[in-house]
This record gives structure tokens, sequence and C-alpha cells, in this order.
């Protein structure tokens, strides 16, 4: 199977926060702004519910990178659920990091409701890394 990296189109699973993120992602659709098609939006009540199995699974299932992204520090509406996930990432990419898989595919941003353009361009900048660091090497290597 030959062919240029330039065909690879990253898959990016995206944990979106209901309140902010997924809000943004919306006035980012309605604004016509571009966004990768290759992105799946998982939409979750907060990321402080985002199990890191999750992010595990998917990235197992073939995903080439996973995004969380939630409301800004003090605007979660339970309190700091954004900031437990945040704790959360940082121990998983140190984990990943010691299995020798690139932490770059595992993103967490802040994105407010109104805050459509930024998301969009968040999607655009993690495609492109994403690309440039190449396929998933899980994807296809566990059968179950």
């Amino acid at each position: 199977m030959g062919g240029s990296m330039e065909q690879f189109e990253p898959t990016i699973i995206a944990f979106v926060c209901n309140w902010c993120t997924y809000t943004a992602a919306d006035l980012a659709g309605t604004s016509r702004l571009t966004q990768p098609a290759n992105v799946r939006l998982i939409r979750m009540m907060c990321t402080g519910m985002v199990d890191p199995k999750y992010i595990i699974k998917a990235l197992l299932d073939g995903a080439d990178a996973v995004l969380v992204s939630g409301c800004h520090p003090g605007d979660c509406h339970y309190i700091n659920g954004n900031l437990k996930a945040r704790r959360r990432m940082k121990l998983l990419k140190e984990i990943f990091a010691r299995f020798g898989f690139d932490e770059r595919r595992l993103k967490m941003t802040w994105i407010g409701a109104s805050e459509g353009i930024d998301f969009a361009e968040t999607l655009r900048e993690m495609v492109a890394e994403v690309k440039a660091i190449g396929p998933n090497k899980l994807r296809n290597a566990m059968i179950l």
C-alpha cells in the first residue's frame, strides 16, 4: 500500500463540554466556519466526566488523536470538573510518554460558548499537527 503522507487524513475524537465547547462548535457550524470533516464530536455534560478509559479506547479503536475541550477555569457548570479533567489529562500524557506514545495525540483546551472561531481554529491546528505526526500506530494493532 503506497502513497504519500499527504493522503493521510487523521481521525480526531473530541470530547466536548455541553455548556461551552459544544455550544462553540455549534456556533462555528452555524457561522459556516470550515471545520475538518474528520472530527467526531462526543458531547459530555462536563469534561470532568471524561474517563481516561474513553480516551484510551478511542485511540485503541484507531483515532489518531483525542481532544478534550471544556469551559474556561472558573466557568465550569460543575464548579471544578474541568480542572479535574486537566489533572487527569496531565497524568494520562505522562503515562503515554512512558510507553513511547506521542503525547501530542491528546490535547486539552478551554473554549467558551462564544468562541466558535477558536474552536474551528483549534481543530485545524490539531489536524495539521497530527498529519505531521502520522497515523496512530495502535490502529489495527489491537485484534481483540
